[in-house]
């Protein structure tokens, strides 16, 4: 039998389902890898929003994760929410030690505006993580507190990649889905590598509410096609198209904001 690639999520749970572990390990799913999970946040949560965040001790995330690495090998993982800087630090200090590719998604803050990290996670993330990220994820209002600029032009998009760029991301995709400038009817995310022209990569724009968790679904299809061995670029297409297709069949199973359908694609 063909070994399915063990895929981890190191992120926040989110009670209401649609983002979070809970999206990445549908995602994980979908893209026929085999989902692990170390849970950095319990969050008390649903489509309306955030009502409650429960951090563990440090010293449990890392052993959640010394566990998982001693027990399977692993092909490729993701971070997501990691509320604090010493959750940051124990993972930090493992992930130092591996070889596998690893997509950071710096999740600051929630669609309803709800603060998933304390603000001496960033200074950490920024240390630690992001040299050892193959792929880091910010959406626009992540990348202008990552990079100390404000973006507000195309030439602001490149200058602020370059500037995460030079923190030590091996690339940087910058999400398009907060910018609101240029053309309405796709979805820019640019690709940043070293050594090489910065990429746009479009999908189609998908007028909806239904957005919970897309921030997770993109990163964590993304390290699932690692895991399948693409390269980061296709890694990258298949996860905007996996998520765009979830996007257009998003749904809203209870109040406030659903989620994307991540079961859109078994018809």
């Amino acid at each position: 039998m063909h070994q399915i690639p063990n895929v981890l999520t190191i992120a926040g749970s989110d009670s209401g389902g649609g983002a979070g572990i809970q999206a990445d390990l549908k995602t994980m799913t979908m893209m026929r890898t085999f989902g692990m999970s170390v849970i950095t946040a319990l969050t008390a949560q649903n489509g309306l929003g955030v009502a409650g965040i429960h951090a563990p001790e440090p010293s449990f995330v890392r052993l959640q994760l010394l566990t998982v690495l001693d027990g399977f090998p692993v092909h490729a993982a993701k971070t997501g929410m990691m509320f604090n800087s010493g959750i940051i630090g124990a993972v930090a200090d493992v992930l130092d030690e591996q070889t596998f590719p690893l997509v950071v998604d710096p999740v600051c803050v929630s669609t309803s505006g709800h603060r998933l990290m304390e603000e001496d996670g960033i200074d950490t993330l920024r240390d630690r993580l992001m040299p050892r990220a193959d792929l880091f994820t910010p959406n626009r209002p992540e990348a202008e507190v990552f990079a100390g600029m404000e973006i507000v032009s195309e030439d602001d998009v490149l200058e602020v990649g370059t500037r995460l760029l030079e923190k030590g991301a091996r690339a940087v995709l910058m999400k398009g889905g907060h910018f609101g400038m240029g053309n309405p009817v796709f979805v820019t995310d640019w690709l940043f590598e070293r050594d090489a022209d910065p990429v746009p990569l479009r999908q189609p724009y998908v007028s909806t509410q239904n957005t919970h968790g897309t921030g997770c679904t993109l990163s964590a299809g993304i390290a699932a096609q690692l895991a399948l061995g693409m390269p980061l670029r296709v890694a990258v297409t298949k996860a905007q198209e996996f998520l765009n297709l979830a996007l257009r069949h998003g749904f809203n199973p209870g109040k406030g904001h659903g989620p994307c359908n991540h079961m859109a694609g078994l018809g």
